[in-house]
């Protein structure tokens, strides 16, 4: 990538006024590299076809930040001045990225330096995986990336550092699926103290409640194909929908979709509150140097407390999705007859069968998610080591598919446990044997279609709202 701009960049100069002057060269002869009409100033057409011709692979996204960027005067082109203003202040960012990562001081990045910057973000890679990521930059087959180098690879890249352009391979707040399972991202100390982590957080619970809304649908079928008998199993779905819509209408397909959306902040917040806390009791050194079984295991402890905290409203919102038109007016009214009618321990049933599904999930979905993004590493990052949104949505959307298969009988029986109403009170191995001696092992699978019809636009609409909000917050 970026690798043409070796035939027209000058070595630097020693001295300060001599760098600028080559500066000022290098920015000219970019400048009327994209100035196709020769007019002084270049707009989003002319930099789209001059950044193809140059063989500059970026993003529409990218080209329309660099265009907003630069444009101060804010006339939707770039002249010379604000093109060159743009570009030296976007190396200022990068020559302090440079510094972060040259950790010895010696003008190089070596690929030790990229696995220790990659380790204090929670991203364990291989030596040979770091080797890959430098050779992308590295144009000269050194093994290592001199300040040039460096340069000549970000300077159209949005991203300034190795940091950024492999961040994604964090397990992202903003991929939701309805799930609170899921292992929270690892904050550094400079993203806490710079408030990055709560607007990360923030954008993933918009992004969230988004993707829940939209996908809601899906989750009151489920829970309904989960705990009603249907006979035919070709054309349950159909009928499920059809009931549901003569019932209450239209409207009643998002029934429950208020307490899912609300139990957002709690989960999250605690979620993201315990974590840290389980991190810091695990390791012995610098919490945010943690690896996959350090990470494993605080996730899973963290997602138990969460659940044991929130799980109330996971058995409210199950009440309400199974509910008939006119039963509850709302949250509060739902929550009130639950407890006039059943005992104060109705708000944790099937609390059992959702704990044990924690490590199944927990642990399945980062070792598929780990898995992918090696294989991708491994086989793929040669001109690039950033993937894209596609990818990120393949590896997020396959682990947390798999994670679902492993703990989808648990959560089935979870939710049977939670609509029982009355007498008597059904255990999980009522629920397990019933299951089994009157449908079968595919039973325990009932309902998981929806899940999977869900799984992809529920990750597409959470991915794409997480990284609107981010840019609109500034995370990005």
């Amino acid at each position: 990538m970026l690798r043409w701009m070796r035939g027209f960049l000058l070595t630097a100069q020693s001295d300060d006024e001599g760098e600028d002057q080559e500066s000022n060269r290098r920015y000219e002869n970019l400048f009327r590299q994209l100035d196709q009409d020769g007019n002084g100033k270049v707009d989003i057409i002319e930099l789209q076809e001059g950044l193809r011709k140059l063989g500059i692979s970026v993003g529409k996204d990218v080209q329309e930040d660099l265009l907003k960027a630069g444009d101060t005067n804010q006339d939707d082109q770039l002249d010379f001045e604000e093109f060159m203003q743009y570009l030296k202040d976007h190396e200022k960012k990068m020559k302090l990225a440079f510094k972060s990562l040259d950790k010895n001081k010696d003008g190089i990045i070596e690929a030790s330096e990229i696995i220790q910057s990659l380790k204090t973000l929670g991203v364990d890679i291989t030596q040979q995986q770091a080797e890959k990521i430098l050779q992308s930059i590295d144009t000269d087959g050194t093994m290592t990336v001199d300040w040039n180098e460096w340069r000549d690879y970000f300077l159209f890249n949005p991203a300034t550092n190795v940091e950024e352009i492999v961040r994604f391979w964090k397990r992202s707040t903003g991929i939701d699926i309805g799930d609170a399972l899921t292992i929270p991202d690892d904050f550094t100390e400079e993203e806490k103290k710079s408030g990055v982590w709560w607007r990360s957080l923030l954008s993933g619970g918009i992004a969230g409640a988004v993707s829940r809304t939209c996908t809601a649908p899906f989750d009151r079928l489920k829970i309904f194909m989960q705990v009603q008998r249907v006979q035919s199993k070709h054309i349950h779905l159909t009928e499920g929908v059809k009931h549901m819509i003569r019932e209450g209408g239209i409207l009643s397909l998002w029934r429950g979709n208020s307490m899912n959306i609300l139990k957002i902040v709690p989960e999250t917040a605690i979620n993201v509150s315990v974590y840290d806390q389980y991190k810091k009791l695990l390791t012995s050194r610098d919490s945010t140097q943690i690896n996959n079984i350090e990470r494993f295991v605080s996730g899973s402890l963290a997602g138990a407390t969460t659940q044991t905290l929130t799980y109330p409203m996971e058995v409210i919102r199950t009440r309400m999705a199974l509910g008939k038109t006119g039963q509850y007016s709302g949250i509060l009214s739902c929550a009130i007859k639950i407890m006039k009618n059943e005992p104060l321990g109705t708000f944790y049933k099937g609390y059992i069968p959702n704990f044990l599904s924690i490590l199944p999930y927990a642990g399945v979905d980062l070792s598929v998610y780990e898995i992918m993004k090696n294989y991708w590493l491994d086989n793929y990052a040669k001109d690039s080591v950033n993937p894209g949104i596609l990818v990120l949505m393949l590896c997020s959307a396959s682990s947390n598919f798999c994670g679902q298969l492993v703990s989808y009988p648990l959560n089935l029986v979870r939710t049977r446990m939670q609509a029982q109403e009355g007498t008597p009170q059904r255990n999980i191995f009522y629920f397990f044997q019933e299951i089994f001696v009157k449908e079968g092992i595919t039973g325990f699978f009932r309902g998981i279609t929806l899940n999977f019809m869900k799984l992809l636009p529920a990750v597409t609409i959470s991915c794409l709202v997480f990284e609107k909000v981010q840019k609109t917050l500034g995370v990005t």
